[in-house]
């Protein structure tokens, strides 16, 4: 076990449930930093929404680090639910990498954890310096989480839904109740998409991106069976937001065709230079329709599991 390297003079490391106007302006400017020198953004969407004007959320810990008064360092952690996992994400700004920051910041954030629960840490993009921070740490790799883009050309297949299901566009403030019971059961395996509150929904709902033409919702019956949600990020690039069918509804060919009306929408009314979506790597099922679909791997998140026993030891890397 190595030990823990003696803080330089001036680290100071606090955790908060809230944020003020100054310790949101750490945090910003450590992810804006990061996301610059790193090609990506260094937290998922909802890390970056739960830092909207610094509101507290249930469950939710922010931790920031400053080094001799300046930005240093952001972590993130959420703990609620009733599972016995929580997820954490971290960053370090990059003018004050490799000075073991990130090892201290990891154990402060370890140890706003309830003892009970695991906590699941992302390594987004496979950043080399997250994984072996969350390796040094005793972390299992559980997940890998692929994006996946293709380019605008070539052939867009034409939807082709089954008998008695119609297209139509999202209507917020209508549709939202019955959205979420749809994405409920969508998405009932899945950790994160599946567990999607009103809060949630409501967050992105107000995101300027957010388009209604651009969520397309399958009907039978008047029930909805089927969505295609598609987001225009700043920089232009398209995404395949998500796409979720109801279970007595697969297998019929909707997902494809959800798929297809979205990719048409993106491309051709919407002119993007090219579409990116996020699959898991462990449903070889979808990345195959989408492989179908022109997309082949741009980058990987990895999520590294670090089990209880493993928080209160293991060694401190030079982060």
């Amino acid at each position: 076990m190595e030990t823990t390297p003696t803080p330089p003079a001036g680290e100071s490391i606090r955790a908060v449930s809230e944020l003020t106007a100054e310790e949101l302006f750490i945090a910003r400017a450590v992810l804006t930093a990061a996301a610059v020198d790193d090609g990506r953004e260094a937290v998922s969407e909802a890390g970056r929404l739960r830092l909207r004007e610094g509101e507290g959320r249930p469950g939710v810990r922010h931790l920031l680090q400053t080094l001799g008064g300046r930005p240093a360092g952001y972590a993130q952690l959420e703990t609620a639910g009733d599972g016995g996992f929580a997820t954490a994400e971290l960053a370090v700004h990059p003018e004050v990498r490799r000075r073991g920051l990130g090892g201290r910041l990891a154990e402060a954030l370890l140890a706003e954890v309830p003892p009970a629960k695991a906590v699941d840490c992302w390594a987004h993009g496979g950043h080399p310096g997250a994984a072996r921070l969350a390796e040094r740490h005793g972390g299992e790799l559980v997940r890998e989480l692929r994006q996946m883009r293709r380019p605008a050309g070539g052939d867009v297949p034409e939807p082709v839904l089954p008998e008695g299901v119609e297209l139509r566009a999202f209507r917020p403030g209508e549709d939202d109740a019955a959205w979420l019971r749809l994405n409920a059961l969508a998405f009932a395996h899945h950790p994160e998409q599946g567990a999607w509150t009103e809060a949630d929904l409501a967050d992105r709902l107000a995101e300027p991106w957010f388009d209604p033409a651009g969520f397309f919702l399958a009907v039978r019956g008047g029930e909805l069976v089927g969505f295609h949600w598609t987001k225009v990020h700043p920089d232009g690039l398209g995404e395949v937001y998500v796409v979720g069918v109801a279970p007595g509804e697969q297998g019929s060919g909707l997902g494809r065709a959800l798929t297809a009306a979205g990719l048409r929408h993106l491309i051709r009314e919407r002119g993007v230079p090219a579409v990116l979506l996020y699959v898991d790597a462990d449903n070889p099922a979808a990345v195959r329709v989408y492989e179908r679909l022109g997309f082949t791997v741009h980058e990987v998140d990895l999520m590294y599991r670090v089990q209880p026993e493993s928080k209160a030891g293991g060694s401190t890397p030079q982060g």
